[in-house]
């Protein structure tokens, strides 16, 4: 048997390469800061992006990024609200990190030539959203921080002449001899001097491939969004953790039901401005459900919103910003108004229909303080890693400051360790042929269905054997009479999504109560006697899912080794 816990995609053996001290994969805010920090420290650097420099999901973020900035509030303050949101399961260390350097962090990202929006006093505008006491974040373009923020870190990585290498499709990791970092394969689309499977060496390499909200049916992720990070991570045997708990946004626009792909945010702030969440008969429902009303913590409001959908039996609820008039929505909240206006809402004079759709993964790649994942040489930062910040929902607008934390953390241990590697080993291709393109779909629904804001032992039972049909159907056609999925992007993104669906239905079904964002209807209690534990999941050298608990104060620690109760296996 191949060494499993290496494995890889089928693809082709790289017919180029390229060399670096460290690679990045990724170019949102986490691997644009990153990939900075290292470079002026003197490290070759080459960024490995999937579409264009500015296409990842930081330029989708609309809120904008919460940091202590303003008068009276303090680091304490932050801290104390990101744990009341991540319901138990965040690591204090981890948490404090990342509220006392926050602020420098951002002052260092203005510094880089990102604008905020200031007053007339030229002091930063602080606006508040859900689960906060404060008002703490800072935002950019009304509604377009995240536009404003890859806008300047991509300009700041041009000037300094940073290679990067767009269009690519990463594959797997790379490993000396000893089983350390050495690089990683990918594939570029496009025709030019890097064109097909090739790969970068290097003994670093930093993930920050973004999210997984494409495993859903409608989210408010890019269509790049399809868990290649996290994947990889997996066939490299580095360990994921709480991969169930994906938070909905409460407020997506509503499309239809039929509606797929990604959907239109109407971001946080716009409650955090006054708006309301109103049903069909003008009720604002969520008062009196949390102290914060619409401005409770996001799984709280999903579910809000949930119940009252399941209770009038109406596909969405509304958001209420008549009041704000037509000029503070252009001023405000330009891009939101234009996007309503683009499907026929005019949110000046109409309310707003709204219902919850997947939007970002509190879980990923297990990583330490430093952003360590249980490889040598891996890193992982922002939303594909699991820092223990989120724990199991994660606080509005924390995101891009973690990225930019713990960018700067990896870093920094980058640059003091110095990492060394031996000559690469290509990992035993994977012996299971890859699912067809069209599965994406199927895995989409199924995960939708079973899986979604609303969980329980049925459905999610339901969704692991569909799931697990899509890989034996492939696997019994191959073997039947010899036809396999083409091997392409379209196949091994697919071969992905399917993998990272597997891993959080396992770990739904594992989570026997409700915590967070997630919510499991056979469960609706928090168990902090038996499920204050972290989840973990790795891929086993007999290409089993291997499934563990640890507690929450050994989390994070580092490469993740320390034994811990086994709860199961299942075949991907």
């Amino acid at each position: 048997m191949p060494d499993r816990s290496r494995a890889r995609l089928p693809a082709p053996a790289p017919g180029w390469a390229a060399h670096a001290d460290v690679v990045v994969v990724g170019s949102g805010v986490a691997g644009l800061t990153a990939a900075l920090r290292c470079a002026a420290s003197g490290s070759k650097v080459i960024v490995v992006t999937k579409a264009l420099l500015d296409d990842g999901s930081t330029r989708w973020a609309q809120g904008g990024i919460a940091a202590a900035l303003g008068e009276g509030d303090t680091p304490e303050q932050h801290l104390a609200d990101t744990l009341v949101a991540g319901a138990g399961l965040c690591s204090e260390p981890a948490v404090r990190a990342l509220v006392t350097e926050g602020p420098a962090a951002v002052r260092r990202l203005i510094d880089s030539g990102a604008a905020f929006d200031t007053g007339t006093d030229g002091e930063i505008l602080l606006t508040r959203e859900g689960g906060h006491h404060r008002d703490r974040i800072a935002h950019a373009g009304g509604d377009a921080t995240g536009a404003e923020v890859s806008r300047a870190l991509v300009t700041a990585v041009r000037a300094a002449g940073i290679e990067t290498i767009e269009h690519a499709l990463v594959l797997d990791l790379l490993t000396d001899a000893r089983g350390a970092t050495a690089g990683v394969t990918l594939h570029v689309m496009g025709e030019g001097q890097r064109d097909g499977v090739g790969a970068v060496h290097a003994p670093a390499v930093v993930l920050a491939t973004g999210g997984m909200g494409q495993v859903f049916s409608a989210t408010t992720n890019p269509a790049v969004s399809t868990g290649d990070g996290v994947a990889l991570a997996l066939r490299a045997g580095a360990e994921v953790s709480d991969l169930e708990f994906v938070q909905f946004h409460p407020t997506v626009l509503f499309l239809g039901p039929d509606a797929e792909g990604q959907q239109p945010l109407v971001s946080e702030a716009v409650r955090g401005e006054g708006a309301h969440l109103v049903d069909a008969d003008g009720v604002r429902f969520m008062v009196g459900q949390h102290e914060l009303a619409e401005l409770a913590p996001r799984d709280i409001v999903a579910k809000g919103i949930t119940r009252r959908m399941r209770e009038q039996g109406v596909p969405h609820m509304y958001l209420d910003a008549r009041h704000f008039g037509a000029e503070m929505w252009r001023r405000r909240f330009p891009t939101i108004h234009t996007a309503c206006l683009g499907h026929g809402i005019d949110p000046v004079t109409e309310l707003v229909p709204v219902a919850p759709a997947a939007h970002y993964a509190s879980g990923g790649v297990r990583t330490d303080l430093c952003g360590r994942t249980s490889v040598r040489g891996l890193y992982a930062c922002g939303e594909v890693a699991c820092t223990g910040v989120h724990g199991a929902n994660r606080l509005a607008s924390n995101s891009l400051l973690e990225g930019l934390v713990f960018a700067e953390r990896i870093a920094a241990d980058i640059v003091g360790a110095r990492p060394t590697a031996g000559p690469p080993v290509l990992p035993e291709p994977l012996p299971s042929p890859l699912p067809e393109a069209a599965a994406r779909y199927e895995i989409q629904r199924i995960m939708t269905e079973g899986a979604g804001v609303l969980r329980g032992a049925r459905s999610l039972e339901r969704a692991a054997t569909r799931l697990d049909a899509i890989a034996e159907g492939a696997a019994e056609d191959f073997a039947r009479d010899g036809k396999a999925a083409p091997v392409c992007v379209e196949t091994w993104e697919t071969a992905n999504l399917l993998l990272v669906a597997r891993c959080l239905v396992a770990a739904a079904t594992a989570r026997e109560e409700t915590r967070g964002c997630h919510w499991r209807e056979d469960r609706p209690e928090r168990d902090d006697t038996r499920w204050r534990r972290h989840l973990i999941t790795r891929l086993t050298p007999a290409g089993t899912l291997s499934l563990r608990a640890t507690d929450s104060a050994d989390f994070p620690v580092g490469p993740a080794t320390e034994p811990a109760a086994e709860l199961g296996r299942s075949t991907p």
